[in-house]
């Protein structure tokens, strides 16, 4: 006897109505004549990136100077101050050596000349000779009366006129480079803002 195989009529893949996929809840109650609101997914915030700072590495920080910004009257206390007490070390340490404070007095005027502020960079070379005479009231062989006093400070600053000039015109260079360097930068600035025809 012959068996007839008997298949299910396949209406479709999902249903006897060839309709789609089962609906969400929300899509039946739009069918049915419901208001539908459709849900999104959501998604988890992400959270804000952070744009790490490269902490500066120890050799480079080690390495790096103090570069203060000192005003005219902060120039002239500086380098005033540092050769006073330079010029009581020398009396005290070596004997009041002249040649010694006048070895001393040269990077004082270099350092007095960086670290003035642009703005007062010509006040540099004014007080330089200035701190020399006031670091040289402790070297100089004063006496013991007020006129020999005033006699032993001219005779030491013209016996000391070459470390004086010297000092003096070191930090007339280093103000003149500094004022150079400043005025092509500002140049520099000023045609790079105008607009190109």
């Amino acid at each position: 006897m012959e068996q007839h195989r008997t298949r299910p009529t396949q209406h479709g893949r999902y249903g006897p109505r060839g309709e789609g996929p089962p609906l969400p809840p929300q899509a039946r109650r739009a069918e049915d004549g419901g208001a539908a609101h459709p849900v999104r997914p959501s998604r988890p915030a992400r959270p804000a990136r952070v744009p790490r700072r490269r902490p500066a590495p120890p050799r480079a920080a080690a390495r790096r100077l103090p570069n203060p910004r000192l005003t005219g009257l902060g120039s002239g206390l500086f380098c005033g101050l540092v050769m006073l007490v330079l010029g009581l070390l020398t009396g005290t340490l070596f004997g009041s050596s002249p040649t010694v404070y006048g070895v001393l007095f040269l990077p004082v005027c270099a350092l007095t000349a960086l670290w003035a502020r642009d703005g007062d960079l010509l006040i540099a070379p004014v007080v330089v000779p200035i701190a020399f005479a006031v670091g040289l009231v402790p070297v100089a062989d004063l006496g013991s009366g007020t006129l020999e006093g005033l006699m032993g400070m001219v005779t030491g600053l013209a016996t000391q006129a070459g470390w004086l000039y010297g000092g003096t015109l070191a930090a007339g260079v280093i103000v003149l480079v500094r004022r150079v360097r400043r005025v092509r930068m500002v140049n520099r600035r000023t045609a790079r803002s105008r607009p190109r025809p």
